[in-house]
This record gives structure tokens, sequence and C-alpha cells, in this order.
């Protein structure tokens, strides 16, 4: 599964990567805030279907369903900032927003960790070229009682490729920019799920990024470490 990642780029860069994005250089926005440990309930950038192109948006990391009775986020105790591609379209969570409500998670960079539960090792894996990330998404609107909408996302999982599986038997699914359109319109299923994932590099991080949020706001939580 992918539980920790970061997102720090610019409106050029993610520009680059998302053309065309409507809510690009937004003057009142200044530049965007880099996060280098992002963890499930915080929010996190998605990316949309848009008139003009496409736009980054906000979402809570742990899809809340609009099903969901209760009256804080807090109280939906399923773990759903993942959802697996071999079941999510038959998942009561997930399938609606397959259907109509898919997004792409951009992302710098994700946590991975091997060795023992009382002391693990954080590894950061990252493109090899250097360039974002599109992991593919899925999004939900739902509503507190007091009629405030919030608004949350889940990234799809899959079986790591024999490269990653050294380190995880799960990775992110990750779109080409070329299959961005067929995934956000739902033109095309999951077979774009299961391509061949962007070469990624790997190194190990300190182990201050295994408390939660910790460093997220400083650049050395990614810097390799080797012992």
């Amino acid at each position: 599964m992918c539980g920790r990642f970061s997102q720090h780029y610019t409106w050029q860069e993610i520009q680059a990567f998302s053309q065309p994005l409507a809510n690009a250089l937004p003057p009142e926005q200044g530049n965007l805030q880099p996060r280098y440990n992002i963890a499930p309930t915080t929010n996190v950038h998605m990316i949309l279907p848009a008139e003009g192109g496409r736009e980054l948006r906000s979402a809570r990391w742990g899809l809340i369903p609009s099903w969901f009775k209760g009256a804080s986020p807090k109280e939906f105790k399923f773990a759903t900032f993942n959802a697996r591609v071999e079941d999510f379209d038959q998942k009561s969570s997930f399938k609606n927003a397959y259907k109509s409500r898919r997004c792409i998670i951009p992302a710098s960079g994700f946590f991975e960790w091997t060795g023992p539960k009382a002391d693990r090792t954080p590894h950061y894996f990252s493109a090899a070229n250097g360039d974002p990330l599109g992991i593919a998404g899925l999004w939900e609107r739902w509503k507190r009682p007091e009629g405030e909408e919030v608004t949350s996302c889940t990234m799809v999982v899959r079986d790591a490729d024999e490269w990653t599986a050294r380190y995880h038997d799960r990775m992110p699914s990750f779109l080409q920019p070329d299959d961005f359109d067929a995934w956000l319109s739902g033109s095309a299923g999951k077979e774009l799920l299961r391509k061949t994932p962007p070469k990624l590099q790997e190194w190990v991080v300190d182990k201050q990024v295994n408390k939660t949020g910790a460093g997220d706001s400083d650049p050395a939580t990614i810097q390799a470490i080797r012992s």
C-alpha cells in the first residue's frame, strides 16, 4: 500500500505536467506550498477535468463515501486512503467514484519501508527522470449534517512490478500523460492501471519520516542517507 508521499512542485512545473491546467498561476495564491511527508487524512492536491482543460484542487486524503451518515470524518473508521485495483469497482466506498469521479494525484515521490517493525528503514521513490508522477485516483463529495461539503480522495494501488517488489509487494497505479484524458473521462478502465510503470529511483532517507507529518515542510526529509 502507499501511506505516505510528497508533493513539491511549482505552478509552472505542475502546469507542464498536467497541460492544459485551467487554474495555473493564480496570482492570489502565489506559489504552491511544498510538502515532503504527507500522511492520510491531511489535504492533498488532485487534478480534475475542468472547463478549458484540467483543474488543480485540494481534497482530504482518505475517501469518505457520500452515503456515510456520521457527523465528522473522524467517525469514518475504514482506511480508504488506498483503493486496490483488483476490487475497488466492487467496494461500496469506491465503486460510484470509479464510475464518475476520477482524478489524478500528482506526486513528487512516495515512501515505503523495509526491516522489522521496531526499526523500520524508510525508502523514498521518485521518477528516474525527475518528473512528477501521476497516480490514478478517485474522489468523492460528502456533506456534514449541518451542510458543509467535504471533498476527499483515494489513490489506486496495484501489485508491485519486479523492481519495486524488492521493497514492497504493492505500489501506486501510475498513469502515463497520454492516458490522463482517458482515465479522467471514464472512457478507459482498469487496463490503464496495470501498464508498465515509469522507471523509478530509490534511496534511504532519515528515520524522522517514520513519524507521521515529521519534516513535512523540510526538504531534508527526502535527502538520501547512507550508513
